[in-house]
């Protein structure tokens, strides 16, 4: 696990970007698993940035999302489909039929909707780079604590914790989805590399049990600490309560110096 210690979000939002950026122009057929979520709004402001003045290309990428929720239709304002058009796909030059989301509303078979999802992944050669947020919970995806680390794309109820911290983005009075579709914690794992980033003091102790604590299904995201090429790009804030602060600063100066390669 490499740990990339930012003194701000717009660092943190420039890194993630430069490392995005770098896997799309080593492989323009690239297949990467994608997030949501207000931290990762900078990095799709920069890289949109790269494609409109940099011409950063887009057109051959594969793209998989995380999660969408149970109930709420593309076009509802907090549907993670609208989120990613918003904020991102509208404005690079993104082949549709190469965009993969959750469908929330199905209301069918979802257990053979999710398994066709896996397959799909499957089908596109696996996950090159997969980008994370983690919830206050230490969640990845919406993996709530006592997730398995096997687990595969599925329905997943939301604890009460996550339900209040995302009903700030609904209407007064608006009904929030109590449930999702995840990616599960074992298709996370099979992503050849994992970029999770991480912002402010709130997340401060849920990030160093990600990265210094046990490995537990009560923190999803500590089954990192078990993948061969995971890197946490946080900023001060959130690595406030980090025990190994100025190792990972050296870290972070000798990888740069003798493996640079690695940072890319």
């Amino acid at each position: 696990m490499l740990v990339l210690l930012k003194p701000s979000y717009e660092e943190l939002s420039r890194e993630a970007a430069r490392i995005v950026a770098i896997t799309v122009k080593n492989n323009p057929s690239v297949t990467l698993g994608l997030a949501t979520g207000s931290t990762t709004l900078g990095m799709y402001r920069e890289l949109v940035r790269r494609h409109e003045e940099e011409r950063l290309d887009f057109s051959k990428v594969t793209t998989f999302n995380l999660d969408e929720y149970l109930g709420l239709p593309a076009e509802h304002p907090q549907s993670f489909h609208r989120f990613m058009g918003e904020h991102f796909f509208n404005h690079v030059n993104m082949n549709p039929d190469k965009i993969h989301i959750p469908d929330g509303t199905l209301g069918g078979d979802y257990e053979e909707y999710c398994r066709l999802y896996e397959e799909a992944i499957r089908e596109a050669g696996g996950i090159d780079l997969q980008i994370l947020g983690i919830g206050r919970n230490g969640h990845i995806g919406f993996n709530e604590p006592t997730s398995s680390f096997g687990s595969r794309t599925r329905l997943k109820v939301l604890t009460s914790e996550t339900i209040e911290d995302n009903r700030k983005f609904f209407a007064a009075g608006e009904e929030m989805p109590e449930c999702a579709v995840t990616m599960g914690i074992g298709t996370i794992l099979e992503a050849r590399k994992i970029l999770l980033l991480a912002t402010g003091a709130a997340k401060a102790e849920t990030v160093a049990e990600a990265i210094e604590g046990p490995i537990t299904a009560s923190v999803t995201a500590s089954c990192l600490q078990l993948h061969p090429d995971a890197t946490f790009v946080i900023d001060e804030a959130a690595a406030e309560k980090l025990k190994q602060r100025e190792y990972y600063r050296r870290v972070m100066e000798l990888t740069a110096r003798f493996t640079p390669n690695r940072l890319s």
